[in-house]
């Protein structure tokens, strides 16, 4: 009788482990623009697979896979005097002490795609989410809340670098409440098109039409976050050059100068968004822009600074919260062939109903042309 080879008898046993693998953690195809397969979690466990909220199984969640305590949890108060807020839909999911969910998706290498997804802290301690998709990596923190409702939004964009990626939510922190952690509430995915060649205007995407996925039924704005964290921006053409991070508005739910979108500038000096255009040395240009109150209940006496070349302007706005918008322009010459444009808020501002609650002027309707 002849013995098979050990190499062929190892060659085998690996196809079968990659084969059940892959099986156990399918991929699913990312919609150009939509929320990901099951990403309200409104397809839950099965009751078998739940002891009490954590998740039990590597493969319960469906659509998901799942490591470390994962909590499967509904909105509402909760036992210990705790509510959690689920604007979106009915349930979220808690990522315990360094425990993470992640998804394989199938995509175009190559592309460009931004995340949209809601998260919220649960404890009293700070806490990071770290994003990671295609070998790209941020961490969030979550600790400062720009909304009172539990409705933050955040946007990461990446690359994709093969046609399958594994994207993963994670909490890598410690606390001695091994429960606590971020609450995700529903998660969406866009492919970011090339940005069209700007005709009478050296802006790119001057009006902020092209940016992440805004889900349809509840919005407070998605919040993009400073440039240091990411690689691609989520908004394309421009840079969040802060601290803090800026406000993607839309006028389903904000007031806006025009068109469907624009910025709100949500953090005062600490929120600026920037863009670098091509110019031509000792030239003179023309850059028009327009502020205001996004009708958010954010109010009092807004100044937005903007920077062009070694020329800058403050452009005053009374705001009552009821919505309203100021132009503004500013004449520059050019030093080199490449000019950086920014903008900025130079107050603080809060809710009137809510002085927990940060906001700010919005930005629209970015132009610049030569003289």
């Amino acid at each position: 009788m002849v013995t098979p080879f050990p190499s062929l008898c190892l060659v085998l046993l690996f196809l079968s482990i990659s084969s059940s693998c892959y099986i156990a953690a399918p991929v699913n195809v990312a919609p150009l623009d939509g929320p990901l397969p099951n990403g309200n979690f409104e397809e839950g466990p099965k009751r078998s697979n739940l002891k009490g909220k954590v998740i039990v199984g590597k493969y319960s969640l469906p659509k998901w896979v799942k490591k470390g305590l994962v909590q499967y949890v509904s909105g509402g108060p909760q036992p210990g005097g705790f509510y959690f807020a689920v604007p979106r839909g009915v349930h979220a999911i808690r990522l315990g002490n360094h425990a993470s969910i992640s998804q394989y998706l199938r995509v175009e290498k190559g592309s460009y795609y931004s995340l949209t997804f809601s998260a919220t802290k649960t404890c009293v301690e700070d806490e990071i989410l770290e994003v990671s998709a295609s070998k790209e990596t941020v961490d969030l923190p979550i600790q400062t809340m720009y909304s009172s409702n539990g409705g933050d939004t955040y946007a990461w964009a990446f690359q994709a670098t093969s046609n399958i990626v594994k994207v993963t939510f994670y909490n890598p922190n410690i606390q001695e409440d091994r429960t606590c952690g971020p609450l995700l509430d529903a998660i969406a995915i866009k492919k970011m098109l090339p940005l069209p060649k700007p005709i009478g205007n050296l802006v790119k995407n001057g009006d902020f039409e092209i940016g992440p996925h805004v889900f349809e039924y509840f919005s407070t704005g998605v919040l993009l976050p400073p440039h240091s964290m990411d690689v691609v921006s989520p908004l394309p053409g421009w840079i969040v050059e802060s601290l803090k991070p800026v406000k993607y508005v839309d006028s389903a739910h904000f007031a806006v100068p025009s068109g469907s979108f624009a910025v709100e500038l949500v953090g005062g000096r600490e929120s600026a968004i920037a863009q670098i255009i091509r110019t031509k040395p000792n030239k003179s240009y023309l850059m028009t822009f327009n502020i205001g109150d996004a009708e958010n209940g954010c109010h009092g006496s807004m100044v937005v600074e903007a920077f062009a070349a070694m020329e800058n302007v403050k452009v005053h706005h009374e705001s009552d919260g009821k919505g309203g918008f100021t132009h503004a322009s500013l004449k520059f010459q050019a030093i080199s062939d490449r000019t950086r444009i920014t903008f900025w808020s130079a107050h603080y501002h809060t809710n009137v109903e809510d002085f927990g609650h940060m906001c700010g002027p919005i930005l629209d309707d970015v132009t610049v042309v030569p003289l």
